[in-house]
């Protein structure tokens, strides 16, 4: 959690959120009045905490990670939008609405397995919920052939379990099967697995929900279980 995300919980009446991020913070929240819900339950959290703005209460809405990556700010400001609900004008009807910067999987995880994401890279969630499986494939594609490094968040769950398959697959069509794949689990929690393997492997490899799935470019490589993709310095200055 960043510094300000500390701060804002401490200073809240309530906070609202999933039910395991709230079981994550417990330690944080423990003297506060929450109200937490289950999976897919996202448009019923966000109602929770704006009526909850517009009952007076100081409100936290938690999420994983970063509250702007795949996460939680966009469907607020999306849902104030449509019920034309004012916020940050600075009059006393408006809502004082704040995006609070957290540490996104891409970032702890990149941290953990050394420095994969230097140069260029793109983040792409295999989750077909709310984006169709086309469109993903898509911008794997796309993400591949430019030779960006690719971030793959929510890679596999218990219900789809096939779609980190033909990922590697298309990735596979743009990169040597010998690219370094970088496999955070629980990036900074206490189930935390960091695992390292080959492209041609990935289908093998043990990843779950929380796990974070960094696909090196052509440059990255590995050195004393270190994944790294050079900015280019090397070919440019003397080092």
């Amino acid at each position: 959690m960043s510094g300000r995300a500390r701060r804002v919980l401490a200073a809240c009446d309530i906070v609202v959120g999933y039910k395991t991020y709230l079981e994550l913070i417990e330690d944080v929240i423990r003297d506060k009045k929450r109200l937490s819900t289950g999976m897919t339950k996202e448009v019923d959290r966000v109602q929770a905490a704006i009526d909850a703005a517009l009952d007076g209460q100081a409100c936290a809405l938690v999420s994983g990670g970063d509250a702007g990556i795949y996460a939680m700010a966009g469907l607020v400001l999306e849902m104030l939008a449509l019920k034309k609900i004012a916020c940050n004008t600075g009059t006393k009807e408006s809502l004082c609405v704040e995006v609070v910067p957290g540490i996104p999987a891409l970032a702890a995880g990149a941290a953990l397995l050394g420095a994969p994401l230097t140069h260029d890279f793109a983040t792409i969630s295999l989750s077909d919920l709310l984006t169709p499986w086309e469109m993903i494939e898509k911008r794997l594609d796309a993400a591949a052939s430019a030779d960006f490094v690719i971030n793959i968040y929510n890679p596999k769950s218990k219900k789809r379990g096939w779609q980190l398959g033909r990922a590697m697959e298309i990735i596979l069509k743009h990169r040597a099967g010998t690219t370094p794949v970088g496999i955070v689990t629980g990036a900074m929690r206490d189930n935390q697995k960091i695992a390292l393997c080959a492209l041609k492997e990935l289908d093998k490899a043990d990843v779950g929900m929380q796990s974070i799935v960094i696909v090196g470019n052509s440059s990255t490589f590995i050195y004393n279980d270190l994944m790294i993709t050079p900015r280019g310095y090397s070919k440019k200055y003397k080092i």
